[in-house]
């Protein structure tokens, strides 16, 4: 399911900023936004919220962003990127926008259309808003083979700020169990094999295998060039990740995390690149395995998991409460603030994740 960047929801609390004049906070699920006083913003109030990571397009109505949130991308593109900070000690995270205005910048680009705005419609793509991706080095683009898989299932686990019934649900739910690992900071990589078959992928592509130049010979071409590599590549021939797929009989998928020298500023301190798994799949019964199921197949290929931070976790009373045990030092360098950590049911048919709010205000460029 693609995130909802911009979507139509309800102002569901109002809290004064002590000390603040001219600014409040505005809670939308289960994040919280400063907005200004003089908009007049009411509890129950419908609005457009735009998440973190949102990019935004010119437009008249979001250039009072343009000093704080304006980028430029390496191919020209422009726009404004929301991240979180902390205005009067308060951590904000993303844009209200009355609807009004929203309707405004939507007729502005399709005024042959219409539709009606209700609560919860995803109003990303009528708002031209995309995700925030920074740009990608190119040892870990690689060359693209092709989409990625569809009998895969992406790893994209959704915030639990937007998920406030349901973890009202979970809390008292005797149904399931949970276990939390901790988010580890690099690249999202997927390794299958299928039919006999072998595949890598980067969080949205296919990956196709390098071509490799042994030094000193020539191209078809004629030309002499370096070995070609690629880091999700790289990764899987030292780890032997397709041997090891091979041995266990399945048409399967393990999916993990490319951590190490070069990727999101190594915040680990790894020598080389490794990655720490924390979901496989059975292609052919399109399920993902449970906990216990999952374990052993590393353990039979040898891998490791990303850090189990508790098995049997007890989900805390609110929603606030789980986004502080989410700050923390990494199990895998103590001297670093970690991501977040991951929810997962022990069936894995819940997952969510949790952001260290610490973490996004130091790394969020």
């Amino acid at each position: 399911m693609e995130r909802k960047l911009a979507s139509i929801q309800r102002i569901r609390e109002i809290r004064p900023i002590e000390g603040a004049d001219a600014i409040e906070l505005a809670v939308v699920n289960s994040w919280q936004v400063v907005v200004a006083k003089n908009v007049g913003h009411k509890v129950g109030d419908l609005v457009v919220y735009c998440e973190i990571d949102s990019y935004l397009p010119i437009e008249p109505e979001f250039e009072f962003l343009r000093k704080s949130s304006y980028k430029k991308m390496p191919d020209g593109s422009e726009g404004f990127r929301l991240k979180t900070i902390k205005l009067r000690g308060q951590v904000s995270q993303g844009l209200i926008i009355p609807v009004n205005d929203a309707y405004v910048i939507y007729k502005r680009s399709t005024p042959n259309l219409d539709m009606g705005w209700f609560e919860g419609l995803d109003v990303t793509e009528m708002l031209n808003i995309i995700k925030y991706e920074p740009p990608i080095p190119a040892e870990l683009s690689g060359k693209v083979k092709g989409y990625f898989p569809s009998f895969i299932p992406k790893t994209n686990e959704e915030r639990i700020q937007n998920l406030t019934k349901e973890y009202e649900e979970w809390k008292f739910s005797s149904k399931h169990q949970f276990y939390a690992t901790e988010k580890l900071d690099g690249s999202s990589a997927t390794f299958y094999i299928k039919d006999g078959v072998f595949g890598v992928c980067s969080r949205n592509l296919e990956l196709a295998e390098p071509e490799e130049f042994v030094p000193g010979t020539m191209s078809e071409d004629g030309v002499q060039r370096p070995k070609q590599e690629n880091t999700f590549w790289k990764v899987a021939r030292e780890m032997d990740i397709k041997k090891k797929l091979v041995t266990m009989g399945l048409n399967l998928c393990i999916q993990g995390e490319l951590i190490g020298e070069g990727i999101q500023k190594n915040p680990y301190k790894i020598k080389g690149h490794t990655v720490r798994f924390y979901n496989a799949f059975d292609i052919d019964e399109q399920e993902r395995l449970n906990l216990r199921d999952f374990m052993a197949i590393m353990t039979l290929m040898g891998f490791e998991t990303v850090p189990i931070l508790g098995i049997e976790f007890i989900l805390p009373d609110t929603i606030e409460e789980l986004l502080q045990q989410a700050e923390g030092k990494s199990i895998l360098n103590p001297n670093t603030e970690r991501e977040g950590v991951v929810i997962r049911s022990m069936d894995t048919s819940i997952s969510f994740k949790a952001i260290s709010n610490k973490f996004l205000l130091k790394n969020e460029d």
